[in-house]
């Protein structure tokens, strides 16, 4: 990387932004941040609680498809890289209303990259002098590989079967900063993940759902028959992974970031019902599993996702440090703490 130290996060008030975020700022203390995000339903400026001691951090609220407004930010700021976040990611919400996903996740993605090209770039393959080695990084997911069988795994090779508007908004945005690789020679790094869990998470998604359903004694609803799988990686595990990226990898190439835990959600729902009969025991004595409940599966549900993560094991030197079981219990402690429930 070249040595100005200003960098512009998206979505930095959402659960994997934000976590990046702390964890960044204090491995990089001479790195401005500039964290922009629209606070939609999945951003939460609580989520940042504590960042103000740190006088090289900055945010704006706005939207990344103001082409104005990112234009301002980079004249402003003098950007030398870019981690791109901000996406629209609940799959049920894409179901039910795609367009916000198309607008943020593709066309987002391109007024972000549009803006790096012209701010960065003399014209194709020819960066100026003062920007050369600034660096656009593209965060995505697995999903838009579709779905796996039994076996296998995405490998950076797999060819890409988006099964849901959220995935293929994903799988199109990759796309576009593949191109603004191979047409204009631009810096562009992705990184592909697999299902991220623990500190801050939307109350939407699984886990989180499940811990706030049991300890307020609802019944916790797993979709089908609870056998679809996911690979399950630590929040903090993927930021270390962001990071090494960002700095370290191969300009135009695709790095998958998973966590070698495959875990099926009735086995989940299990886990987290056995942990909190533990850590904070109903009244009436019963276990929480009692309370898992099965409810009509979601159209298009995927069964089963996983990552092999070893060409940024092998190249990079990348390695999560938390296995599923480790994890989910510090995951439960922050949520039990957040719920109020110890």
């Amino acid at each position: 990387m070249n040595s100005k130290k200003s960098i512009l996060i998206t979505g930095g008030a959402g659960f994997i932004g934000s976590n990046f975020i702390f964890h960044f700022i204090e491995n990089n203390p001479s790195v401005k941040i500039i964290n922009i995000d629209n606070l939609t339903y999945a951003g939460d400026l609580k989520n940042l609680e504590g960042i103000k001691k740190y006088e090289n951090y900055t945010f704006i609220k706005g939207d990344i498809c103001d082409s104005e407004l990112i234009k301002n930010l980079f004249e402003k700021y003098d950007f030398s890289g870019v981690i791109h976040f901000a996406a629209e990611s609940h799959v049920d919400n894409s179901i039910s209303n795609p367009d916000e996903f198309i607008k943020t996740n593709i066309f987002g993605t391109f007024t972000l990259l549009n803006m790096a090209k012209e701010y960065w770039m003399e014209g194709p393959h020819k960066y100026k002098n003062k920007y050369i080695g600034c660096r656009f990084h593209h965060i995505s997911t697995d999903e838009v590989y579709g779905t796996l069988g039994e076996t296998g795994l995405f490998k950076e090779t797999t060819p890409y079967a988006p099964n849901s508007p959220y995935s293929a908004s994903k799988a199109s945005s990759d796309f576009i900063v593949r191109s603004f690789f191979h047409t204009y020679g631009m810096d562009v790094v992705t990184t592909n993940c697999s299902n991220n869990y623990g500190p801050k998470q939307h109350n939407e998604k699984l886990i989180p759902t499940i811990i706030r359903k049991a300890i307020s004694g609802e019944n916790i609803p797993i979709y089908g028959d609870g056998n679809n799988v996911r690979d399950w990686l630590y929040v903090l595990d993927h930021c270390k992974g962001i990071e090494l990226v960002y700095k370290k990898g191969v300009s135009g190439e695709t790095y998958n970031i998973g966590g070698m835990n495959e875990r099926n959600n009735n086995y989940i729902a299990k886990k987290i019902c056995e942990l909190l009969d533990k850590k904070t025991p109903r009244k009436s004595g019963k276990s929480y599993l009692e309370l898992i409940t099965y409810v009509k599966d979601r159209p298009g549900h995927d069964l089963r996702y996983a990552i092999d993560a070893s060409k940024i094991e092998n190249e990079l030197g990348w390695k999560a440090d938390e296995n599923f079981e480790s994890g989910i219990e510090k995951t439960i402690d922050w949520y039990l703490e957040k719920y109020k429930a110890v």
